[in-house]
């Protein structure tokens, strides 16, 4: 998967970004731990230490999501994989849930038009 040039342009080029997908029993375990929330997580966003974090995602919680969509809606997985990638990232340069973070999500998905499958 190809995300460099999405890093680079929202965490700068100096900043090491990690992508791990785990299951959802492992998803659970880290989303209590860190979160206290006693469910499995479609993206888990951890700034590790200065410009290094890492973005935990768990393919199962995404696909039964997309599902849940209306129909509607362009979502496949690579859709939604690289808007959670975005999501994530944006959580890791400190912005947290709002209108600023939803326009710049808007803002980087209308940059990226490759898919993933």
């Amino acid at each position: 998967m190809r995300f460099q040039k999405l890093k680079n342009d929202i965490l700068g080029k100096n900043y090491s970004l990690s992508i791990a997908f785990v299951d959802e029993k492992k998803s659970r375990e880290i989303n209590k731990k860190y979160r206290k929330k006693d469910k499995a997580t479609n993206v888990l966003s951890f700034a590790l230490r200065e410009n290094f974090g890492e973005l935990v995602l768990c393919k199962a919680v995404i696909k039964r999501e997309i599902k849940n969509q209306p129909k509607n809606l362009e979502r496949n997985f690579g859709n939604q994989l690289r808007f959670l990638v975005i999501h994530g990232m944006l959580h890791l340069k400190g912005l947290k849930h709002g209108q600023k973070m939803e326009k710049l999500e808007k803002k980087y998905l209308s940059r990226t038009k490759f898919l993933i499958k």
